[in-house]
């Protein structure tokens, strides 16, 4: 009975009687593949709390975080749009000529001095001929009170269509024909029941408006 000998392919070489690739356990690759699995699950793990933590953030402007305007480069008779609370929100800069307009018009508004809905409609430094802070700048959520709609411009003066011979400018709601000056307040006798809304805002600097926020911290 003889002693069976192996026989190694000599170095660098990849033949040989005897040459073989070492067995690969079957039990270790079972414990790799396991914690490679453990792994990629503990990576989704961790990655889940990170992206919670930007949750918030979304969470905060959804109900209402406050929004800054740079409204340095607005001109007189431009209006521009923002949106807060998910709600468009119009910054207007009036002109010398709009502004003198709107006393006039008391007798023909529904609600001249914003007393309707104060405490929802129209904050305390507003309730005046101008509804603003700063009589150049009318800032208003720009949603008609009656149904939800959205008023369309009508800055041109005189008559139109759907509007009177001495319109002096404002907005003209198409779904059911309110109308608007341009200080937001409603005209008598149209379905609109109140002026539109002025939100919370204040200045932070002379060209930069804080809209959803009316105190400084």
């Amino acid at each position: 009975m003889s002693d069976s000998k192996s026989t190694t392919a000599p170095s660098g070489s990849l033949s040989g009687p005897s040459f073989s690739r070492p067995a690969v356990d079957s039990g270790r690759r079972t414990w790799i593949a396991i914690t490679c699995g453990v792994g990629a699950v503990g990576g989704a793990a961790v990655a889940v709390p990170f992206i919670s933590t930007l949750a918030p953030s979304e969470r905060a402007r959804a109900a209402g975080a406050p929004v800054q305007v740079d409204i340095s480069a607005l001109q007189p008779g431009e209006k521009l749009t923002v949106e807060w609370r998910g709600k468009p929100v119009w910054i207007m800069r009036r002109t010398p000529q709009q502004l003198a307009s709107l006393p006039a018009l008391n007798s023909q508004l529904a609600d001249p001095n914003s007393e309707r809905k104060p405490a929802e409609l129209t904050p305390e430094y507003a309730r005046n001929d101008w509804r603003s802070i700063k009589p150049e700048f009318m800032v208003a959520v720009g949603i008609c009170s009656h149904l939800g709609c959205s008023p369309s411009d009508r800055f041109a003066t005189g008559a139109q269509t759907s509007l009177p011979a001495d319109w002096a400018g404002g907005w003209f709601c198409p779904c059911h024909g309110s109308t608007f000056d341009l200080a937001g307040r409603v005209f008598k006798n149209k379905p609109a029941p109140d002026n539109l809304e002025v939100p919370p805002h204040m200045y932070v600097s002379e060209t930069v408006l804080l809209v959803g926020e009316d105190q400084k911290a």
